[in-house]
């Protein structure tokens, strides 16, 4: 008689410690779970509604100010510091962890326009409508204090006095030098009390600059004439710029992709661009009604936040058309000023109302430590969200947000001006002889033209998109093959760089796909 005999260990299934978890055996084999999708569809369905549930994006505002919040920075190499400018001349340093003043910079008669922070952390620099640049030494040992330190004033470095008022300012990712947007684009050192550098391009006035951080020697603007400028610090003349139909408040590059870069707009979106090829916008980004004041990018790259002058707060991801939430509070006025925490786990805005507000980046996220098994949980619920979010239970949840009857009325009426263009549009086509008004895509439609700057341009060339100008060795002669981001002229001549033609030429041209 054949006898069969289940054997087992014991210590397989025993605890060593009353403390550890009883082990649980699972068999993977799916025709023993023939309800598998079904299952997983329902936990994709509880953990969207979860979301909503313990969705708490707002954690508290921090005031002080006694006027308009007009600008902010942070502190690159400190998590919980956060710079703030207002209308009246007053600077603030915050510590996020207490919501309270670490500091303040008097010394602005008129309102600040622009604050930014040098890469060690160091020194801050302010300008303002009062035509002065003021730096500032950054007082860390009172980041660390735990006492209220609200009565500290510091005093200034340096102050440089300018015939000009100034609209903004950004620090190079990497050197002492740091840009000013005015009357004209200027580049100033530390150590001087006149710019280094200056570049314009056109008579209006440039109302925001912003560096690369990949090549700290690029640097992008906008101005009231509705135009977005690229410049590279080593060369003479601007590279490029496109004329847009409406005016841009704000720029913000993609700091894990150096050649792409976002612009805040005053027709309520935002456009997305990569600096090689400026004819057409990668991404439009819409959702909000009313123009979009600022714009920063998470450290990640993934994702951007936007605060409008529809008292609102929005993040989009890096590549999607409409906004992955909307934060809004009913004492929150226009929104002039956002930006995103050094870890990417909060979101601080500046706002008409004299306030600072910090928010949460995903607005369920649980605060504090998360056990290995809390987190694996959420990680769990997360990816089965993602894998059915297209279904439309899940998306009606995923999709719901609760706005302000103004906001929603005013959201109803641009879809509705925006189907009734289309129809007309359509109509116009049907009854017009074939060919003659062509579809023209939104990348494109909101784009006048685009204009190539000067010579001794540069191409954008190197790993990972980062420009490296290379300096023309004729006077006079070279007509742009190595030169800024012009990438229409490569048949210069007296210039030995080798994108002129030749094998390097043609491989650098189906690397980074140049178009000639």
């Amino acid at each position: 008689m054949k006898v069969k005999v289940i054997s087992r260990s014991t210590d397989e299934f025993t605890r060593e410690r009353s403390q550890d978890l009883q082990r649980v055996f699972r068999n993977f084999d799916p025709n023993l779970r023939t309800q598998e999708k079904a299952v997983e569809y329902v936990r994709a369905l509880s953990a969207a509604k979860l979301d909503k549930i313990f969705a708490r994006p707002f954690i508290g505002a921090m005031d002080g100010h006694i006027d308009a919040v007009s600008c902010m920075a942070k502190n690159p190499n400190h998590l919980k510091g956060v710079f703030s400018g207002s209308m009246d001349g007053d600077i603030r340093l915050w510590d996020l962890a207490t919501r309270r003043t670490v500091c303040q910079f008097p010394g602005h008669q008129g309102a600040v326009r622009g604050l930014t922070v040098s890469t060690d952390g160091r020194v801050l620099v302010s300008c303002g409508t009062d035509s002065t640049v003021r730096l500032w030494n950054v007082p860390i040992p009172s980041l660390m204090a735990s006492d209220d330190s609200s009565d500290n004033e510091a005093k200034p470095l340096a102050v440089y006095v300018w015939k000009n008022a100034f609209w903004a300012v950004d620090h190079q990712w990497d050197g002492d030098l740091f840009a000013t947007a005015g009357a004209q684009v200027d580049i100033w050192n530390h150590n001087r009390s006149q710019p280094v550098n200056s570049f314009e391009w056109g008579k209006d006035t440039t109302i925001s600059v912003r560096f690369n951080q990949g090549e700290p020697n690029i640097l992008a603007t906008s101005a009231s004439d509705r135009s977005i400028t690229i410049y590279d610090l080593r060369l003479s003349s601007p590279a490029r710029k496109i004329i847009m139909r409406t005016k841009t408040n704000s720029i913000a590059w993609n700091p894990m992709e150096p050649m792409n870069f976002t612009a805040a707009n005053e027709d309520c979106n935002c456009y997305s661009y990569d600096a090689r090829k400026l004819d057409e916008a990668r991404c439009v980004h819409k959702d909000h009604v009313s123009a979009v004041m600022d714009i920063d990018y998470s450290p990640t790259g993934r994702e951007f936040v936007t605060g409008s002058y529809d008292r609102t707060v929005r993040i989009f991801q890096y590549n999607g058309g409409h906004s992955r939430e909307i934060y809004h509070t009913k004492r929150m006025q226009r929104v002039f000023c956002v930006k995103f925490s050094c870890d990417a786990s909060y979101v601080i805005s500046g706002s008409d109302d004299t306030n600072l507000r910090l928010w949460k980046a995903k607005a369920s996220e649980q605060l504090g430590v998360l056990l290995p098994r809390e987190r694996k949980k959420h990680e769990y619920l997360e990816a089965v969200k993602n894998r059915y979010k297209h279904l439309p239970e899940v998306k009606r949840i995923v999709r719901h947000r609760h706005l302000p009857k103004a906001i929603y009325k005013a959201a109803s009426l641009r879809r509705i001006m925006t189907e009734a263009e289309r129809k007309r549009d359509e109509r116009r086509r049907a009854h017009s002889a074939p060919g003659s008004m062509p579809k023209e895509a939104l990348r494109k439609r909101r784009i006048i033209k685009e204009v190539e700057g000067g010579k001794g341009r540069g191409v954008w060339v190197g790993e990972m998109g980062k420009a490296s100008a290379l300096s023309a060795r004729t006077e006079g002669e070279a007509s742009g093959c190595c030169s800024g981001f012009n990438t229409s002229k490569r048949e210069g001549k007296g210039c030995d760089c080798g994108l002129a033609g030749g094998g390097q030429g043609e491989r650098l041209r189906q690397r980074w796909g140049w178009r000639d």
